[in-house]
């Protein structure tokens, strides 16, 4: 926390004398550190027109993860408009620079998932309004209540010097206007029954960091061939109630939030429209169960995103007690992805031996903007039906295989003693009863097929040209508690890899398509 000497809050406002101090620091029950600024007061305006107050400080290395500033909002208000800034002095080479996000609680407080939030932006704005009847894209609308509201700093990245923030708070006063009313995205789209459908559960928009409207994510859905996608804007429910006129027969849009936590992301899938799911928490705060279980409630999942991402914050430090499933893949094919399968199997290896149930593989595209590809991965789900719920269900279960795009198609079965299985199901057999598995794809030319089990790889294949092909490969239970299937492409060099390369290049080709296990289970 700040010590009183490194730390300002001044403001240019001459309804607020300068002060060089800070009320209050400490911390709430369960959540990240946060200090509490002096408040910022306004006097009412009984003729209309505006009032602007100018708050100025500066944090040092080291500071809370957030700062609370709070506004006395009076009567009469229709609108509230914030901006800041902050410096962004010269830092050495691999020493983290300034970084400040910024958000909003409204006067029901800012008490770690209370009711207050109105809305959050993080670094991608330098500025938002709140009105009844519109706000910001990241923002909620809805009234202006008199009482203590707080905009709220995220410095979440500090340089040596300190960071210099001035935050420019405005009350409009005036006729508050129309109500926003949400259209929510329905549960349900045109499904064919019980089918395999394609959906990518990780997108953002312009109300996050994205730079894509709604409607232009809707379209690369469409054009990407999906049946489903997921809304995953950072830490705000706000585009929720803008994509109800962007779903169709076609195409079945759930609503979800990207958790941006100081340890790590995570996705909180098939949430109910408008509900927000609190990020303002560490590892070591003890409160991610809490919302794990809020996710739950609504009948939503739980998945770590890109946990191996190396960029700050981004890397998954919450373990995955809870968790429905994982992201292993996220966008184009890189080392953390890699990386990301290789620990999914191995854990996957694990909790099948000590009889747990096992974690789920998701591949999405995390597409902010041009050129990241909507789709790109997505995932194939065997579902009942193209609904929310069924949905839900198939990638909770496993039932579902990862494509690069559409242009790939996959079927992978196991069979023996008379039965048979597919991804995500169990196939009971006799310890050495012959269990055939058989994969048929299409549209990876010169690919790759490895068939992997807990022993690793035990089966490597090469597709022709036309990039179709079956293959097939014995087993038995006694010798495999799963197996799974990866379609590579071939490596820059054109050759199919073999996982023992040193040198630049990844040990196999970049991903095609990537499955969930058939689990073997021996009976007597």
């Amino acid at each position: 926390m700040c010590a009183d000497e490194n730390c300002r809050h001044d403001s240019t406002s001459p309804d607020l004398p300068g002060r060089r101090r800070l009320l209050q620091a400490g911390l709430t029950a369960g959540a990240a550190a946060a200090v509490t600024l002096a408040p910022a007061t306004f006097a009412a305006a009984a003729d209309g027109g505006e009032r602007t107050q100018v708050v100025t400080g500066h944090l040092p290395t080291g500071a809370a993860d957030f700062v609370h500033l709070p506004v006395e909002v009076p009567f009469g208000v229709r609108e509230i408009a914030v901006s800041y800034s902050y410096d962004r002095p010269a830092v050495p080479p691999g020493t983290p620079g300034n970084s400040c996000d910024i958000g909003i609680f409204d006067e029901r407080g800012t008490g770690l998932g209370g009711p207050g939030f109105r809305g959050w932006s993080g670094g991608f704005r330098t500025s938002f309004a709140i009105s009844r009847g519109s706000a910001t894209p990241g923002y909620l609308p809805g009234p202006i209540r008199p009482g203590t509201w707080h905009v709220v700093l995220g410095p979440y990245q500090v340089a040596p010097q300190g960071l210099d923030y001035r935050v420019e708070v405005t009350l409009r006063f005036g006729d508050p206007g129309p109500e926003f009313t949400p259209v929510y995205p329905p549960e349900r789209a045109r499904g064919r029954g019980r089918a395999w459908y394609r959906g990518d559960c990780h997108l953002h928009t312009v109300y996050s960091d994205g730079r894509r409207l709604p409607a232009e994510v809707a379209a690369g859905a469409r054009t990407a061939g999906l049946d489903f996608m997921v809304s995953t804007d950072h830490n705000t429910s706000a585009s929720h109630g803008i994509w109800g006129p962007l779903a169709g027969p076609d195409l079945l849009i759930i609503t979800g939030e990207e958790v941006t936590t100081r340890n790590g992301h995570w996705l909180a899938l098939g949430i109910r429209p408008g509900e927000w799911i609190d990020w303002r928490y560490r590892s070591r705060d003890d409160a991610y169960p809490r919302f794990v279980r809020q996710v739950h409630g609504a009948g939503g999942l739980v998945v770590p995103a890109h946990p191996y991402c190396p960029y700050v914050a981004c890397q998954w430090k919450f373990g995955y007690e809870g968790a429905d499933a994982v992201e292993v893949w996220n966008g184009p094919w890189t080392y953390d992805d890699e990386s990301a399968v290789d620990a999914w199997d191995s854990r996957l290896a694990e909790d099948l031996r000590h009889g747990r149930s096992w974690l789920p593989a998701m591949g999405n595209s995390d597409a902010h903007s041009a050129p990241q590809v909507v789709g790109l991965p997505h995932n194939v789900v065997l579902a009942d039906d193209l609904s929310r719920m069924h949905i839900l269900d198939g990638l909770r279960a496993g039932r579902s295989w990862l494509a690069e795009s559409a242009a790939v198609q996959l079927g992978f079965t196991a069979t023996g003693h008379g039965r048979r299985a597919g991804i995500g199901e169990q196939l009971a057999v006799p310890a050495d009863a012959p269990v055939d598995v058989r994969l048929d794809v299409s549209g990876v030319p010169n690919g790759t097929v490895r068939l992997l089990t807990d022993e690793g790889q035990l089966h490597q294949e090469s597709l022709p040209a036309s990039g179709s092909g079956t293959v097939t490969w014995r087993t038995t239970a006694s010798l495999a508690t799963y197996v799974r299937a990866e379609v590579r492409h071939p490596r820059a060099d054109g050759t199919p890899g073999q996982g023992n390369s040193m040198g630049p290049d990844l040990p196999w080709g970049q991903m095609a398509a990537l499955t969930n296990p058939i689990l073997l289970r021996i009976t007597d």
